[in-house]
């Protein structure tokens, strides 16, 4: 194998590595959200799992946020503004990040 096709293969293993900490940390993310959705919703224990389970799923209907973003304030409605909302996602995605990282 040349230099040239290991420095490919590393390329390649870092990116297959670098989408499967994203897609990680934006589940945890998304669980996150919806656990603190649940919160200001009133949800507790079980419900609350479930309701985070819904928002995990809200992420499988389009390719970014705006899935997730869409569930979470529809059913928050006067409870939590957009701002507030898109703020709490940024936040809970760098949360997610050091959990996944930290969890190796």
């Amino acid at each position: 194998m040349t230099t040239f096709d290991e420095r490919e293969n590393a390329f390649e293993n870092k990116f297959v590595h670098d989408e499967e900490l994203r897609f990680k940390a934006t589940a945890r993310r998304n669980k996150l959200l919806g656990l603190w959705a649940a919160g200001l919703l009133g949800k507790t224990g079980a419900d609350a799992d479930a309701y985070a389970r819904e928002v995990i799923i809200a992420e499988m209907e389009e390719e970014g946020d705006e899935d997730v973003y869409r569930k979470v304030s529809g059913d928050l409605g006067a409870h939590a503004s957009e701002a507030t909302i898109r703020a709490k996602m940024s936040d809970l995605l760098i949360e997610a990040k050091r959990q996944v990282l930290t969890e190796g």
